[in-house]
């Protein structure tokens, strides 16, 4: 019999099951389940010896991702005690908070078993509808956050990390943060090599910790009127090429006079002097998160050079940005 690695076999093997949600996102789901597949040997052959998946619905019908593409399950709801983990991918909101009931009731059913449930983007969403979310700390999008807090004040919001492990229920940002969850995860079950050995394999150096700051907007301000909340979404989307004033009144189809006088009553502000402020503490945020060149950092929020730069954000927050890395 040949001898095996040292690798193997670290700790018994680790199963999972997988359920989607309608319209579930394809990034979370295959990060997640390509470490695990990268973790089951020690080549890239998918062979289910340290891992064990499996993709079940409530039928055999093919689901429908957030792009369009669909993914068929393999086999009906088996009894959740077969698994360590029950994960369930979210995507689009709306159809994550009213569609498959089925779902929910295999989340319900799982929890009953004692069964770790990991939810995936909006799949902490689903976990919430199961009734498994009431008093827990619940990672979520920043760009869902309002959505939770506003309408479920049981839980508790967590948008300022990739993801939370409160003991028998793991949830995530979503996105490629999912392939940091499973190097955990795998790590827990399986040992560093193997975690190590997958996240290398899909080209990050190791899983980056649970408390990492989720990269997040550029402004959380929140306004009432419709066409200051557009013009703020554009303003977001578009800080490498900042937009005139004219440009955008353009796209929300109303006069330049008329918007900014609507942005005024909002903010406080004229546009362009609320749009340097988002831009510029996109670049503060920048600084103190990631340790990208400050050259970088200056195109990404849409000025012309460092140097530029450097004396819009001297004037704004009174230090030089290489001050908000000493």
């Amino acid at each position: 019999m040949p001898k095996q690695s040292s690798l193997y076999k670290i700790s018994p093997s680790l199963s999972v099951g997988f359920v989607l949600m309608p319209s579930f996102t394809l990034l979370p789901f295959s990060a997640f389940i390509d470490a695990l597949r990268l973790a089951a040997d020690e080549g890239d052959q998918s062979q289910q010896i340290n891992c064990r998946w499996t993709l079940m619905g409530p039928n055999l019908d093919a689901i429908s991702s957030s792009s369009g593409v669909q993914i068929k399950p393999w086999e009906s709801y088996r009894n959740p005690v077969e698994f360590d983990y029950i994960v369930v991918v979210g995507g689009l909101l709306q159809k994550t908070l009213h569609g498959s009931q089925h779902v929910i009731d295999y989340l319900q059913q799982a929890n009953r078993a004692h069964v770790p449930i990991i939810g995936l983007c909006t799949g902490s969403f689903a976990m919430i509808r199961a009734g498994l979310m009431h008093q827990r700390r619940c990672c979520v999008s920043w760009f869902h956050y309002k959505d939770l807090a506003e309408h479920y004040h049981d839980v508790i919001p967590v948008a300022e990390q990739l993801f939370v492990d409160d003991g028998d229920r793991i949830t995530c940002a979503g996105g490629a943060v999912a392939a940091d969850l499973a190097g955990y995860i795998i790590e827990r079950h399986l040992g560093q090599s193997w975690a190590r050995k997958s996240l290398r394999i899909l080209q990050m150096d190791s899983p980056r910790p649970a408390n990492a700051p989720q990269p997040q907007p550029a402004s959380d301000y929140q306004v009432k009127n419709k066409s200051v909340a557009r013009a703020l979404l554009l303003l977001e989307q578009n800080l490498s090429r900042p937009l005139s004033t004219d440009e955008i009144a353009d796209r929300l189809n109303i006069s330049k006079r008329q918007l900014e006088r609507l942005f005024i009553a909002e903010t406080g502000d004229s546009l362009q002097k609320f749009y340097r402020k988002i831009r510029l503490n996109y670049g503060l945020w920048l600084l103190q998160n990631t340790q990208r060149l400050i050259t970088d950092i200056a195109q990404e929020t849409g000025f012309s050079d460092t140097a530029h730069f450097s004396r819009a954000f001297r004037a704004a927050f009174d230090k030089k940005p290489t001050q908000c890395r000493e």
